[in-house]
């Protein structure tokens, strides 16, 4: 019994030692050197809304390529989907039937205007960014879209189907470059016979954001 007393008597003055001596050393903090790095949030618009200008060419079946421009106006319901709304006009030169025939003209110079007006629908597939540098990268959009409208060509009205792929790239949080190729479709029978016609659109275009 006398040395078990010992031996709790010895571990309790040891323990009181070791407590007394981290109660007088101080307990040293580390405090690592560590580079904090700056985060910078995107300066991306949260608006919805796009509106711009286009210019580029028109390749109108049975007669030649003209310069084409219009105005175009997007609302971006997500960030895949968009609805836009397209008008654009170009002037047509001669049938390849004139040219060759060098006859009197078909038409009228008032009814050569090739005016289109559109309803699309737009598709962003792939969404991705454009890297210039290390530091500086933009963000781009590959779409498709398709959609219903109207053309006025020849003195009258055709239904129009509208079929294309674009490419949009922003420079900032408002200003984008887009470029276009669409194929407005619709059947025309003013050259004698009806046939359904091909017209393809490229373009380029600055849009805005806001």
């Amino acid at each position: 019994m006398e040395y078990r007393y010992q031996r709790v008597l010895l571990s309790a003055g040891l323990w009181l030692a070791a407590a007394g001596a981290l109660a007088q050393e101080p307990v040293e903090v580390i405090d690592p050197q560590v580079d904090r790095r700056e985060i910078v949030t995107p300066a991306i618009d949260t608006e919805n809304f796009e509106v711009g200008l286009f210019v580029g060419g028109l390749s109108i079946q049975d007669f030649s390529s003209e310069w084409v421009y219009g105005l175009r106006g997007a609302w971006h319901v997500s960030e895949d989907f968009f609805f836009e709304a397209s008008v654009g006009t170009a002037q047509a030169d001669l049938t390849s039937y004139e040219k060759l025939s060098g006859g009197p003209p078909l038409f009228k110079d008032s009814e050569r205007d090739f005016t289109f007006y559109d309803l699309t629908v737009g598709w962003n597939f792939l969404p991705g960014e454009i890297y210039f540098s290390e530091k500086r990268a933009f963000k781009s959009d590959l779409y498709l879209v398709g959609g219903v409208g109207g053309t006025d060509f020849l003195g009258d009205t055709w239904f129009t189907a509208v079929a294309g792929i674009g490419y949009r790239l922003l420079f900032n949080d408002w200003i984008a470059l887009r470029l276009d190729v669409r194929d407005h479709i619709f059947d025309r029978d003013a050259l004698g016979e009806e046939e359904l016609t091909n017209n393809v659109e490229w373009t380029a275009g600055v849009t805005f954001f806001f």
